[in-house]
């Protein structure tokens, strides 16, 4: 189960690492160009809409992402006074709970996007079931790493993803100097 759970995981960085670069670099180029031809030229009426779709998918992309790779904020003054085994317990059941809101999301996202399937956007005249489609999507992502890793205990309570290089105790992290005697 554990080397799954590392297969899943890396699959999912590979994929949407370059998907958030390239959503990313086209919110910039709309983004620009709206800038541009608002002021100089006569604007364009479906960058606004464009820019707001790719928002609304990059947040969503991006929040998987950001799980995959353990860069969401945790805070862990509670867990970092447990002992291990107990903090282990306390992250396996925050996963559990986090696994049930995403799989709440999926299902609300869902019914969304079926009651909102026959409207089409304003400018672009794309059907909405294709713009909403990325939140019940991307909870269901999310429910399968948070399930995953509650049952293996993966990236539990750790590091980000492994190419990320994390401080340790010895180390002193690279803005701050050593403190030497005869410093004034």
């Amino acid at each position: 189960m554990e080397r799954l759970a590392g297969t899943i995981e890396t699959a999912i960085r590979a994929l949407l690492r370059p998907v958030v670069f390239l959503a990313v670099a086209a919110l910039v180029v709309v983004i620009t160009a709206q800038i541009v031809f608002r002021t100089a030229f006569t604007a364009l009426g479906w960058t606004e809409e464009v820019a707001r779709y790719l928002l609304v998918w990059l947040t969503f992309l991006g929040a998987v992402l950001a799980l995959a790779e353990s860069r969401h904020i945790a805070v862990t003054v509670l867990t970092d006074r447990l002992s291990p085994k107990n903090a282990r317990r306390v992250a396996r059941i925050s996963q559990l709970a986090a696994c049930a809101f995403f799989v709440a999301l999926a299902i609300v996202a869902w019914r969304y996007m079926q009651l909102q399937s026959f409207q089409k956007s304003a400018s672009l005249r794309v059907p909405m079931l294709y713009i909403y489609s990325v939140i019940p999507a991307c909870s269901t992502i999310m429910a399968l790493l948070s399930l995953l890793r509650a049952i293996t205990g993966r990236d539990i309570h750790g590091p980000a993803a492994p190419d990320v290089p994390l401080p340790t105790p010895d180390t002193p992290a690279p803005d701050t100097l050593p403190v030497t005697e005869d410093r004034p």
